[in-house]
């Protein structure tokens, strides 16, 4: 059974930063996709980075230049980099991965207060 287990996340000042990390376990298979989803309160689930097996990137408007995706193929593991933290980047982050499937994981609490 392929779970993804997320770290990283906490309460961070406006303008700190955090490294969100993300690993599979439960199989060898190459994910064709990784990276991260965001959901704050009463918004709807959003797509922030994402990486493909060839290493392309994209980033919703709002993190770019701030955030930085990277993979560890080998290792199935994603990370995120956070930077330049605002507020507005509270949210629960969500961990994903795609090879057939979609798989998720758990979330981890971001919080961007002083």
């Amino acid at each position: 059974q392929v779970q993804l287990v997320e770290s990283g996340g906490g309460l961070v000042q406006p303008g700190g930063f955090l490294r969100l990390s993300c690993a599979a376990s439960g199989t060898r298979t190459l994910f064709e996709r990784m990276g991260w989803f965001r959901q704050a309160p009463g918004n709807e689930r959003e797509l922030v980075a994402s990486e493909d097996s060839a290493g392309n990137t994209n980033y919703t408007d709002s993190v770019k230049g701030r955030f930085t995706i990277s993979k560890d193929s080998t290792k199935n593991t994603v990370y995120l980099q956070m930077n330049s933290l605002k507020p507005e980047d509270t949210a629960v982050y969500y961990c994903w991965m795609y090879r057939w499937s979609n798989y998720w994981g758990q979330g981890t609490q971001v919080t961007v207060s002083s």
